[in-house]
This record gives C-alpha cells, structure tokens and sequence, in this order.
C-alpha cells in the first residue's frame, strides 16, 4: 500500500505552464514541464515557466520528466530546467526527443539526460512504472502516462481527441486504453480546456475545406501563419497544395528544417518538388508558409507587415490566411494584425475558434475516456477552474461521486493513502519564473514593476556634482527627463524641480560629510509630493550625485 501526492507546479486555473507531480512512497515522477505566454501588461516578458527550486531540492527523489507532446505550453520550460539541472532524466517519444535537441542546439545546452521511449513499452522505476500510451493530438508520437502503482494505476492524458480519420504516429490506440482501465485506475488526470464543448471535437479540428477555398478563390500569393509544431494542420495543407499547380515556399531556416525533417521522417506526406525557394516569393501562384513562433506569437508575420522584412513584402493582391484559430490571450495582438493587413489592402482569412477546433478533448471525448478508464477518483487538469468546473461535473454525470472528483488549484496536494483519498490539506510552494530573453534568472515582480512605471510615467533624473573635499554643489541639480513632460515648454516646472533638489541636497550637507542615502530619499519624496501635484503622474526619480 502507498502514499500519493497529486499536484501541479502549473497548469491550473490558466493558460499554460503544463506541469504535474506524483509523488508515490517518495518517488517523484514529473509529467510536462510547459510555458505561458506573456500578456500584454508583462513589459518586455517573453514566456514564463514553473519555479523549478521544488526540483532543485528534490533532484535525488525524481525519477524523471515524462513529456507527452511536442507543444510549447508542454515542454517550453524543459530547456531552462536542464541547463540549471543538468542531472535529470527527460522522457519523451521520437518527435518530441527530435524537436527538443534541435533547441538544445539553438540555444548551444549540452544535456546527456534525455531518453527516448516507445509507446506501450514500459519503463521500471523499482516498485513502480510507467507505460506510455499512444494518443491523437496535433503532432505526431503524442503519448499519455500510466504510473502503476501498489494501489492501481494513475493515468494522466495531456492533450487527446478521439479522431477516427488519423492513423500511423497520430493513431489513438483504444484497445490499450481499455486494457489499462480492465487493470484498475485509481485516478485519472483528464485535460479541460474544451470541457464546455458539446460534442466530438473531430471533424470541427480539420481545416482541409477552408484551405481548399482559400487556394481556389484567391489569384495572388497566399501567406499562411501557423504554429511551429502543428504537425497535422501543416499535412492538411501540403495535402490540398498538392491537388494545384502552386509551389510552397518554406521562410526561415527553423521552419524549413522541421519541414525537411517531417517529410523525410514520414510524419508529412509532400512532393519536394513542389517546394519552391526564394526565386519563387514573388510568384502569383506561390503559398508563402510563415512560423508563429510560440514565445512571441504572430512576431514574423508583424515583421513582414510593418516592411521589416528582408524577402517578404506584403502587397494589396496578397491574401494572409490564419491556419489556426485564435488561441487564448493572442486575440488582441491578432486582431490588430488582421487590421494593419487590411489597411494595406490585402485579403484576411480566419478561423473562427467556435467553428474550428484545436485538438482538444470536447465533452463527448471526456466522456469516452472516463467510459475507458473507469476511474475511482477523477482529478480535472489543463485548463482555467471554469473549465476544470466543467469536467468535474461531465465526471459527475458519468456517475463518479463529486467527493470522489478533486478539484485544486497550484500547489495544493491531493493525498491518497492506501487507495483512499484523505481530507488532509498540503500546500507545496509553488511559483513562476519570468523569463527575459536568453537569461534562466527571474526577473521578478519589482523589475515588472518599474517598467510598468516607465511605460505610465516615465523617468525624471536628478544629476549633481559635488566637491569632493568642501562637499560644495560644484554643478547642478540638473533635471533629465524621457516619457514625462516636454521639456522646452515646461521651463517653469524645470526650475521648480531644480529649487526642490537644491533644498534637498543643502539640507542633507553639514559638516562636510554628506547624506546620500537621505538626499536620494528625500528628492524622491518631496519631488514626487510636488509632480504628483501638478501633472498627476508618478515620474520613476532617480538621483545622480557624483564627487570630484
């Protein structure tokens, strides 16, 4: 008999930073390690990942990171955790290992830790194990985790739809999932997000017919837009391609050598031929095929759109297609897009996220999975609470008790000893790590901050020179000032800034020794007293003094 902690690092409550523990006698077993994407109002965040110091302190109990797909929001963090930890163990199938060195690459990490595994091969952790299962997503080799333990199984299914059209490395395989639920599940952890969809999600996740339009009614070029990894999107596409006379032209070498990679690995059925190069942007005919980079969503297609781009200019008989919809906290940098594109004249077509859906589970494929597992407790994970709320009741009406269905938050664990889940309540620290450019270090709530004064306010600085030996004012104060008021006409509140300073510093000066710490406080406050009231901003102040 065992004692198990459930609970996530991330993944809960929003969007993103996919990251869970199961913690069995001891034995940790991590399942993803994802980003988030940085909103508006996070100034100057590209992404942001679980904290990993929960890790660091129990480097010598993990057994390992089990990554089920090859998705940002699943395996974003992975580079950042293994360049600070570079003695565990990652686990994940052919094209997510394949996708993961070629960022070890790119970003020049040397990690000998990651293992490739089989689906329905499993792996031995002592008393414990895991067994991969084959499940449908967006790209290939997508698996979910069974963690078999003294007390049932534990399984937990990252992203899935029940799709009967795919076959090959996107093929679900139900008859292990009905084999594992014969066996005896204790707790299945089941994704969320489309948990207030009626219905299959398949057939609304293909997009063939659009594509097909879209190729048929417009003359010009064609720019399609998608996500880096959305293998089976980017298969419907070369598909319908390849029904036309159009060459496709790949733009960046990051997307062309996943193309590559695709079509020789044979999860992409294409013609190389009709593969043009940059002879054939230009083209009338040509389908200019553009990556959505994951940690700034929609960057290349801004870059080609403001005329920054070197080989791509958009003209009025172009025609920008969203390969995908919409994806949550995108919409208003998207819209905006969509807005300066039709300002230069040329077509937008997108993909209503009502109409066409990601490969996501809806309710029907939930309510499958259940009928599959035959859980005794059900754990809602992926998404916001309000879809979690949604599951859990799906769950519900699928007879499963609600104390039996356990819904949480971050950090809260859930514990299940001897098969039965306790009342007992365990918080794990649990926080984020705000990502800057190439740097592993987070910048932190206060840096946020102040470039958020900056943004609202600006900054006024205050320069002044004294002599080092008398201690007297040899120049200044003078008044420096970016994104606060224009200087030339506003002479009067300059020198008034000035007087204050002044007042300030000779206040702060005696006996030739001088109060620097005092000086800087006081300048921030009085001078923040006296800009507060007339210009009703909060300028971020800094004071400059400098001896001589």
């Amino acid at each position: 008999m065992s004692k198990i902690k459930i609970f996530a690092f991330g993944g809960l409550n929003e969007n993103g930073k996919n990251m869970y523990a199961i913690d069995v006698d001891n034995d940790l077993f991590i399942f993803d390690a994802g980003l988030k994407y940085a909103d508006d109002k996070m100034l100057g965040v590209d992404y942001i990942i679980p904290d990993f110091k929960f890790l660091s302190d129990n480097i010598e109990r993990i057994k390992g990171i089990f990554l089920t797909h090859a998705h940002e929001k699943y395996m974003g963090a992975v580079c950042d955790i293994v360049r600070n930890l570079p003695d565990i163990n990652v686990y994940a199938t052919k094209f997510t290992c394949d996708t993961l060195k070629r960022d070890f690459i790119d970003q020049d990490i040397k990690f000998n830790n990651l293992h490739l595994i089989n689906a329905h091969k499993k792996i031995n952790f002592g008393k414990n194990s895991i067994f991969p299962v084959s499940l449908t997503h967006s790209v290939p080799d997508t698996v979910g985790y069974v963690l078999n333990t003294d007390d049932g199984a534990i399984m937990y299914t990252g992203n899935f739809v029940f799709d009967s059209s795919v076959s090959g490395p996107y093929k679900t395989d139900i008859g292990k999932l009905a084999y594992i639920g014969k066996q005896g599940v204790l707790c299945l952890l089941s994704e969320s997000e489309y948990a207030d969809r009626v219905g299959y999600t398949a057939p609304n996740n293909r997009v063939s017919n659009d594509i097909r339009d879209a190729l048929l009614h417009n003359d010009g070029r064609i720019l399609v837009t998608l996500l880096t990894n959305h293998i089976s999107r980017l298969q419907e596409l070369f598909t319908e391609i390849s029904k036309t006379h159009r060459k496709i032209v790949v733009m960046g070498k990051k997307l062309q050598n996943l193309v590559n990679y695709v079509i020789e690995e044979g999860y992409v059925s294409f013609n190389k031929e009709q593969i043009g190069n940059l002879t054939n942007i230009d083209d009338n005919d040509s389908v200019i095929l553009i990556s959505n980079e994951n940690e700034k969503p929609f960057m290349n297609l801004e870059r080609i759109v403001n005329g920054y781009d070197k080989y791509v200019k958009l003209k009025d008989s172009d025609t920008v297609f969203y390969l995908e919809p919409i994806g949550v906290g995108m919409e208003k940098k998207a819209t905006k897009l969509a807005d300066d594109i039709s300002k230069i004249g040329a077509n937008v077509i997108t993909l209503s996220p009502k109409d066409h859906l990601l490969n996501h589970a809806s309710q029907e494929d939930l309510m499958l999975m259940i009928n599959l597992m035959q859980p005794k407790y059900y754990f809602p994970v992926i998404g916001e609470y309000r879809h979690m709320i949604e599951n859990a009741n799906i769950a519900n009406s699928m007879g499963i008790p609600k104390e039996n269905i356990i819904l949480k938050l971050n950090g809260e664990a859930a514990i299940i000893e001897n098969g039965n889940l306790l009342e007992e309540k365990e918080i794990i620290e649990t926080n984020e790590l705000l990502i800057d450019g190439n740097s592993t270090q987070d910048i932190g709530e206060l840096v946020l901050k102040d470039r958020e004064l900056l943004s609202d306010n600006g900054i006024v600085i205050i320069c002044t020179t004294l002599d080092k030996k008398t201690k007297e004012i040899k120049a200044g104060p003078e008044v420096l000032t970016r994104g606060f008021i224009y200087v030339k006409e506003s002479t009067e509140m300059i020198e008034k800034m000035k007087e204050i300073s002044l007042e300030v510093i000779n206040n702060n000066i005696s006996n030739n020794y001088v109060e620097f710490n005092k000086i800087k406080n006081g300048i921030r406050e009085e001078l923040g007293k006296y800009l507060y009231a007339e210009t009703e901003c909060k300028p971020m102040i800094i004071t400059v003094i400098t001896e001589i």
